[in-house]
C-alpha cells in the first residue's frame, strides 16, 4: 500500500493541471501506477487523494456497515458519490476539476501533503494555518502514539 510523505508546492499551469511530486507517484501501486482517486475532504477545506487500492479497501470497510442504514448511506454518498479518478499525463500532471479546486479555495497553486495512505491537496496559505492548528491541538491534547509491531512479522 502507499505511503504518501512530505509537503510539496505545485503550480497551477493555465489548463488547470498541477504536477503531482515525484515521490507520491512512486508509491503508487501497480496497476493503477497512472491513476490518483481525488474527493473532497468532508473534515477541511481541502482535496483528499489516495491510490485506486486505498479507495477499494475503503469500498470493502463500508460494505461492512448494514447495506441499508443511514450511517452506510452517509459514508458511502461522503466518499464515492464525488470520488473522481483522474489519469496522469506523461509528465505526472493532473487536471483538477474545478468543483474540487473550488471546495479547496485552490486557484494558481496547490499544496499536496502527506498523510500515509492518503494525500491531501490545499490551498498554501490554508495550508499553513492548519499544520499550526494541528500541531497546537496535538501539543494540548497530550497525543502520542504508540508504536505497534509489523503487520508483516518485521521490526
Amino acid at each position: 500500500m502507499a505511503t504518501f510523505l512530505g509537503t510539496y508546492e505545485n503550480r497551477l499551469d493555465s489548463k488547470g493541471r498541477i504536477s503531482v511530486p515525484a515521490l507520491f507517484r512512486a508509491q503508487l501501486p501497480e496497476p493503477h501506477n497512472q491513476t490518483v482517486v481525488l474527493f473532497p475532504s468532508y473534515r477541511a477545506a481541502a482535496i483528499e487523494g489516495c491510490a485506486m487500492d486505498f479507495i477499494e479497501q475503503l469500498g470493502e470497510s463500508i460494505s461492512e456497515i448494514d447495506l441499508f442504514s443511514d450511517d452506510q448511506d452517509d459514508l458511502a454518498t461522503s466518499l464515492f458519490s464525488d470520488s473522481q479518478p483522474l489519469g496522469m499525463d506523461k509528465e505526472g500532471r493532473i487536471v483538477l476539476p474545478a468543483e474540487l479546486m473550488a471546495h479547496a479555495g485552490i486557484t494558481d497553486r496547490g499544496c499536496f501533503v502527506g498523510k500515509g495512505p492518503l494525500f491531501q491537496i490545499w490551498q498554501p496559505d490554508a495550508l499553513a494555518a492548519h499544520k499550526a492548528e494541528a500541531r497546537q491541538r496535538a501539543r494540548t491534547k497530550g497525543l502520542t502514539l504508540p508504536i505497534r509491531p509489523r503487520r508483516d512479522g518485521g521490526a
